[in-house]
């Protein structure tokens, strides 16, 4: 009897054991908090950070609603959440940077790995037939290309939705490069929607189309476009201080800064995150690539959660590269 019991309660322990130790493996890097972006391409990522992480890696995630300023400020701040994966830190690169050197945050992957695209752009089937239009200047040179909704007479500019940074900066643009004075007017797009649906107009009547818009975006995957030159360099100090400027008196040529967007965490969670930091480290797509899976999203009226399981189902050529062996074996089989 007393070996039967002994036996019993060693069984128990065993099982006990290895059942902590299956737990353990399961919540290896812990709880995490990812940040959930309002826009569809941070939403997406968010999203198959959440399944990788949690199938590939063992953690325990969480999504949390997210906006560029706010939860980066709260990570400064706060140190939560533990992970923003498209952050466009432009606007904020000297206190993230700060905060990097002091040891809080942790620059991951550089997640867009083209950087977020700003400036003017036409359609490629425009492009393709004037070979010859390469810049804005080359555009302008052309209003016949681009006729304006209410006078075809004259060319036109379409300019970001009123309240948009981008309004400013188009319209200082516009007034850089003289373009009424070469036949064109600037047109207020009204909204976001107003704005995709001039170029979706305009490619099913296959019309000229020149304005402002930027990538990734859905809009480019379902519509392709050619980002125009700028006639001149990027200049920090005249940007900052003329053409981001509504009141500026003079704004001269420039060119769209290449917006960096890098995923962003906290120093706890990387020293805590065992495999799963090298993941983030290593996690970056093209532009390309997502707007062409935006381009699906938007199609099909998908979720985030659904476009991330169809892009994990459709491109482990990408995704694959992006984790070790091991983590793919379990991320395939949770599909």
């Amino acid at each position: 009897m007393k070996k039967l019991l002994a036996s019993t309660v060693l069984a128990a322990g065993l099982m006990g054991f290895a059942g902590a130790a299956q737990a353990a493996s399961h919540s290896e890097c812990g709880t995490v908090t990812v940040a959930n972006m309002n826009w569809a391409s941070a939403e997406v990522l968010a999203n198959i950070d959440n399944i990788i992480l949690s199938e590939g890696y063992g953690c325990d995630v969480e999504l949390v609603p997210g906006d560029t300023m706010p939860t980066l400020t709260s990570m400064m701040e706060k140190g939560e959440p533990d992970v923003a994966p498209e952050a466009w830190i432009n606007a904020v690169r000297e206190p993230l940077d700060k905060a990097v050197e002091e040891g809080r945050l942790v620059y991951a992957a550089e997640s867009l790995s083209d950087g977020g695209v700003e400036g003017w752009w036409i359609p490629k089937y425009i492009a393709d037939a004037n070979p010859d239009i390469k810049t804005i200047d080359d555009a302008l040179a052309r209003p016949d290309l681009f006729p304006a909704p209410e006078d075809p007479s004259k060319g036109a500019v379409y300019n970001c939705p009123s309240g948009w940074n981008c309004q400013i900066s188009t319209a200082n643009f516009f007034r850089a490069h003289d373009a009424e004075e070469k036949g064109f007017v600037l047109v207020d797009s009204g909204s976001a929607a107003g704005l995709d649906g001039s170029i979706a107009n305009a490619y099913n009547k296959e019309e000229g189309w020149l304005g402002y818009y930027w990538a990734p975006t859905a809009i480019l995957g379902n519509y392709p476009m050619t980002l125009l030159g700028f006639n001149a360099e990027f200049d920090k100090e005249s940007w900052d201080g003329c053409i981001v400027d509504a009141e500026c008196a003079d704004p001269q040529k420039n060119a769209w800064p290449k917006s960096e967007v890098y995923t962003v965490v906290t120093a706890d969670f990387a020293k805590r995150a065992g495999p799963a930091i090298d993941y983030l480290k290593g996690r970056a797509w093209s532009n390309e690539t997502v707007n062409g899976l935006l381009a699906w999203k938007d199609k099909n009226q998908a979720t985030g959660e659904d476009t991330a399981y169809y892009f994990l189902e459709n491109n482990e050529d990408v995704w694959g590269k992006w984790v070790s062996p091991e983590a793919a074996e379990k991320i395939k089989a949770a599909l």
